[in-house]
């Protein structure tokens, strides 16, 4: 019910204007609405009028025109679209009878619907699809009416609460136990990866609660560059005994984290940094980049995001990696920025992204030894690289002047760069500590090598999207029928609309994307018109700010569970948003994730009866189309409620999820929403009477 009233509390005040401008009506449609739905007060009232009826007075007979004979009752005791008939007091209490059993019956079906909020009034747009309908209804007629027995109805049906885990878990992530990993026997830097067969759920699930000195995340652009230092697990003897470059552009300020990238005192700092990769390419300045076909990113060790988030300002999208640290973690600080970011390594597995995803891969200082594993690592580079892409490495290990003075530093470089030219790699160029390779676009050079080691993979080993498989000694990708130099692909933002040879390949009809696509870019229409006024009750105006006008908001990140095409985050960048999207593509249907790359956009495989690689509190909306169906055969290893506890771990607190799902699925995803302390409503969708579509919001629990 508190969900309920930030509604109505939205209707008052500065809210009022943007909530009418959105959810507004006909008084046509009012009218309909009025006439077709009976509240259970308006039935009470129905009841008490016709027993005070039937004790009035006989009726008086009148003689009509025509020579008839009607009853006559006093204006006051008629009852619309009703007559009285006079059958005497056994009939009027036979009346009587009948109206407690259906006033009974109403009352059951309020008590017992985990629905009751549903909404039925049609918008004047009727002929478009996916309207979502009677928001107004909502707010005028169910919290007027059923406000109350919404409060008991609650209490019926729901299950118990689940309870809060204790305080030592606030960052914890499910498969990243490295006490556990060693005792099992891990080593060399693998009890820091991903093992989840050895990670069994809480028994019972229990909710990860916020830090102590937890805030809601500044919005952005601001909330980029300032968080909240109590909501990431850093303290300020490791902030100051850092070192390296990205960490020496932070600054602790109060109860506050500032990252100063652009601070004209910084020496070397990131604007110079990446301004000198894009000389090394042959580009004038990094705005450039997208000219070059650069547009994603896969950046190594990332730090705390500083080089994304400037690549972010200039249409670039980089996705953040590192391995996983008991403190100071890297992905969670830039995670709580709001920037792209999960936990990553490939000390022994591949990374769950598909061959040929990144126009560029980044290593600034990450703590990748190359030159282990007889090249492994830079294998793996090479497969998720693009054709044409580009290797940007920064050591002390490569500075002439430094390092190479000592006699195991210059043997280590020296097979990096003999295995990156076996690799068919270029090198570019080298300026102090920084090198820059590009892969080949030509398939004929691994023919044309002197040495075959590594040879290149058969079909059976290059998978396209492996999901944590062991890395390769061999070379990945080169069968893919998705070879083609990065120089040749369409340039951003014209990517994210793939053209028809491009669907061909991907065996996706042209007819069907753009279906998809049209109904996503009026779905999206359709979710920010209802959650825009929800959004700005819930997140009133801070002193200091001015109000927050669309789409300005608290969204900056978004989690699709079920991506697909990526129809979803097509229709933010069309609309606008400034939002970035994480798509995800379920294990238990088709592989759709190269697609998603293709068209310029990140995401990942992953199976949702394990934990996502990433800290609590780091994603302001998840959303799901049809999740919940598609995981029905996977019950044997994961329940719904598993999953959804998963999904209140990644989610920050006040933070929204929105679900569409066949209608028993809804029903039942409710009722596990009320178990989370979610605030819940189901929304019916008006072309379609066997889904519903479930918006949900997380409390804050200061607890």
């Amino acid at each position: 019910m508190r969900s309920l009233h930030r509604v109505r509390s939205a209707e008052s005040g500065s809210s009022s204007s943007r909530s009418d401008e959105f959810f507004n009506r006909k008084s046509d449609d009012r009218s309909r609405v009025r006439g077709t739905f009976l509240s259970f007060p308006h039935l009470m009232r129905l009841w008490m009028k016709q027993i005070n009826l039937d004790r009035s007075p006989p009726p008086v007979r009148k003689l009509s025109e025509n020579g008839g004979i009607k009853d006559q009752v006093a204006s006051d005791q008629m009852i619309v679209g009703a007559s009285r008939s006079p059958k005497g007091p056994a009939f009027s209490f036979l009346k009587c009878i009948i109206l407690c059993c259906v006033s009974l019956f109403i009352l059951v079906a309020a008590l017992g619907s985990t629905s009751w909020m549903s909404i039925s009034a049609s918008s004047s747009h009727s002929s478009a699809n996916n309207i979502y309908r009677g928001y107004r209804r909502l707010r005028e007629q169910v919290m007027a009416d059923f406000s109350d027995i919404g409060v008991l109805s609650l209490g019926i049906t729901r299950a118990k609460e689940l309870g809060l885990c204790s305080r030592d878990v606030e960052d914890f992530i499910p498969c990243y136990n490295v006490s556990q990993n060693e005792l099992l026997g891990y080593t060399n830097g693998e009890e820091y990866d991903r093992h989840c067969g050895a990670w069994r759920p809480s028994q019972p699930p229990c909710l990860v609660r916020p830090p102590k000195d937890y805030k809601i995340p500044l919005r952005w652009p601001t909330g980029r560059d300032v968080i909240w230092s109590g909501n990431v697990k850093i303290t300020k003897e490791q902030l100051l005994s850092s070192g390296s470059l990205t960490k020496r552009l932070m600054l602790l300020e109060d109860s506050q984290i500032s990252f100063r990238s652009e601070d004209a005192l910084v020496v070397d700092g990131v604007e110079d940094y990446s301004h000198q990769i894009a000389e090394m390419i042959g580009l004038r300045n990094e705005s450039e980049f997208i000219q070059a076909g650069v547009h994603t990113v896969l950046d190594i060790g990332c730090g705390f995001g500083s080089f994304g988030a400037h690549l972010f300002s200039k249409q670039l999208l980089t996705m953040c990696i590192a391995s996983y640290e008991v403190y100071g973690s890297q992905v969670q600080l830039a995670l709580e920025r709001g920037l792209p970011a999960m936990l990553g390594s490939f000390v022994s597995r591949q990374l769950p992204y598909p061959s040929l995803s990144f126009d560029m891969v980044h290593c600034a200082r990450c703590g990748i030894e190359w030159d282990q594993k007889d090249g492994a690592f830079l294998i793996e580079v090479d497969r998720v690289l693009k054709p044409g892409g580009y290797f940007v490495w920064t050591s002390p290990l490569t500075n002439l002047h430094g390092a190479m003075l000592k006699t195991e530093s210059q043997k280590r470089w020296k097979f990096v760069q003999e295995f990156t030219e076996k690799l068919c790699w270029v090198l570019l160029s080298q300026q102090e500590e920084t090198v820059l390779w590009q892969k080949t676009s030509d398939k004929n050079c691994y023919e044309l090598r002197k040495l075959t080691v590594p040879p290149v993979c058969n079909k059976g080993q290059d998978a396209e999207s492996p999901y944590y498989q062991p890395l390769l000694s061999c070379i990945g990708g080169t069968l893919s029928r998705r070879w083609m130099a990065i120089q040749n692909q369409s340039t951003w933002p014209n990517r994210k609309t793939p053209s028809s040879n491009l669907l061909a390949i991907h065996a996706i009809p042209t007819e069907e994307f753009i279906q998809d696509s049209q109904s996503w870019t009026l779905g999206l229409k359709n979710y920010w018109s209802l959650l825009t006024p929800l959004i700005f009750s819930d997140h009133p105006k801070r002193p200091g700010e001015e109000d927050p006008l669309p789409p300005f908001n608290m969204l900056r990140n978004v989690m699709d569970m079920n991506a697909r095409y990526g129809g979803l985050n097509a229709a933010l960048l069309n609309a606008g948003k400034t939002v970035w999207v994480m798509n995800v593509i379920p294990t238990s249907g088709s592989n759709t994730l190269p697609v998603i790359y293709d068209r310029g956009f990140v995401g990942v495989l992953h199976d949702w009866c394990e934990a996502f690689p990433t800290y609590p509190r780091t994603y302001d909306m998840l959303h799901a189309d049809g999740l919940l169906s598609q995981e029905r055969n996977h019950q044997y290893k994961c329940g719904m409620l598993d999953l959804f506890v998963e999904m209140d771990r990644i989610l920050r607190p006040e933070g929204w999820v929105v679900l569409r799902d066949e209608v028993q699925k809804i029903e039942e995803a409710r009722s596990i929403a009320a178990q989370l302390r979610w605030d819940a409503r189901i929304v019916e969708l008006e072309d379609d009477n066997d889904e519903r579509l479930l918006v949900c919001q997380k409390p804050f629990v200061r607890k």
